[in-house]
């Protein structure tokens, strides 16, 4: 059966999903600059001209994977910072961060993986999310030792909950990322209340 353009009806929606959905998949074995939007319609068996209908570049699909994990991060900082002290502020962005790397290993695995796709999104806004997250968990440590262990606590959530490489339950998988970013950052567990 030949590949056809994908007509906007009221399943549109569903359409833009799954072409999201694919393009994760994708991103994720070939890398981003492995994927083409072509490859994107072939898996789909759909013409190019239909992912172009929703997508004209493999940018502005790669915005579309990311959105709603920058979505739940923008707001996991918002909470983070109006916190009142700095290992409040950096214990909250670690769970946070913890939390959604669990929820999302997927997209997760599109972010830590692929060089392209850090750069990309360095670039853009979700830059200053990046350096806000860093921000959070560098204020422990002022310096160049605190900033080498933020960023090395984020890649490391980030490498962990993508590919997984351990067999874990999400409990158990979440407690003991961020118990290593606590250990990496010096950052004592909150007292139970």
């Amino acid at each position: 059966m030949a590949p056809t353009a994908l007509q906007p009806t009221p399943a549109a929606p569903d359409t833009r999903q799954r072409l999201i959905e694919v393009a994760v998949a994708l991103f994720t074995r070939h890398s981003f600059a492995g994927t083409s939007l072509q490859m994107i319609a072939d898996e789909l068996g759909v013409t190019k001209a239909a992912v172009y209908h929703y997508f004209h570049t493999r940018e502005e699909l790669l915005a579309a994977v990311v959105q709603p994990l920058t979505d739940q991060l923008q707001t996991i900082i918002e909470t983070a910072e109006a916190q009142r002290s700095r290992s409040s502020r950096a214990e909250h962005m670690l769970t946070g961060y913890a939390d959604l790397a669990v929820r999302n290993p997927a997209l997760m695995s599109v972010l830590a993986g692929d060089p392209g796709v850090v750069d990309l999104l360095r670039a853009g806004e979700v830059g200053g999310l990046i350096d806000r997250q860093i921000k959070l968990l560098a204020d422990l440590e002022p310096g160049p030792g605190g900033m080498v262990k933020a960023a090395m606590v984020l890649a490391g959530i980030a490498g962990a909950a993508g590919p997984r490489l351990l067999r874990l339950d999400d409990d158990t998988f979440r407690r003991h990322l961020v118990e290593g970013g606590r250990r990496t950052l010096g950052l004592r567990a909150p007292r139970n209340r």
